[in-house]
């Protein structure tokens, strides 16, 4: 992975938990994010007691080059989210200045503790579909936040094998949000639950984190 091809933009710990729907009792399992990026859900769960551990390629870089690379696609970003502003719903958040405050601050939160974090194998550097470094169901939640099934242009084997590793190594699976990146919903959702509807269970729930407009719903495969 190439720094330059990362466009880093971090969630919090109460997005994370409006988005998958974690419960307290969730809160207390094993917890795997996969491609969390700079988000500070690993560093406030952590904090509060919670087991985390977050996969993501970015994590093969250092703490002061994912800094220089937020600075350098902060404006970007903004600028493109004012430009877009009718996709999105402002009541929870109000205003793309929020926004911005609430990105950078979650960004911020996961620098600090991004060093210390590696040492203690809460942040590692992989990416899917390839085999994780960890043993069968190592964790009971694996959660996948705007990555996967919302980049169709991945491909269908892509996407089976990526969910397949996940569900290698997590009891249960989470995927937020089930739309493309037009707030559209895809064949390719349609088939990847038909091939894991075989052998899982498989459901859409509908969540009460609403920001991009129509994605609000979460793919939940569980054995």
């Amino acid at each position: 992975m190439k720094l330059e091809k990362v466009v880093p933009w971090g969630r919090n710990i109460n997005e994370y938990r409006a988005m998958f729907m974690l419960s307290d009792d969730d809160m207390k399992k094993r917890i795997a994010g996969f491609g969390d990026g700079p988000a500070s859900f690993n560093r406030q769960a952590s904090a509060a007691g919670s087991e985390v551990t977050s996969f993501d390629p970015v994590y093969g870089f250092s703490a002061q080059e994912l800094r220089a690379r937020i600075s350098e696609v902060r404006d970007i970003i903004i600028a493109q989210m004012r430009e877009n502003s009718e996709n999105y719903v402002w009541d929870k958040i109000k205003s793309v200045e929020e926004l911005e405050k609430i990105r950078m601050s979650a960004m911020e939160m996961f620098l600090e503790d991004f060093e210390q974090g590696k040492r203690e194998g809460r942040y590692v550097c992989h990416e899917l579909p390839e085999r994780l470094p960890c043993e069968d169901m190592s964790f009971d939640i694996g959660l996948s936040s705007h990555f996967l099934l919302m980049y169709d242009s991945l491909g269908y084997d892509f996407h089976i094998a990526a969910i397949s590793e996940m569900l290698r190594v997590c009891r249960e699976v989470r995927i937020f949000p089930l739309c493309d990146l037009d707030s559209k919903a895809t064949k390719l959702t349609e088939k990847v639950i038909g091939y894991f509807s075989r052998d899982f269970r498989t459901e859409i729930l509908k969540t009460d984190y609403l920001f991009q407009k129509g994605a609000d719903k979460m793919l939940r495969i569980r054995r």
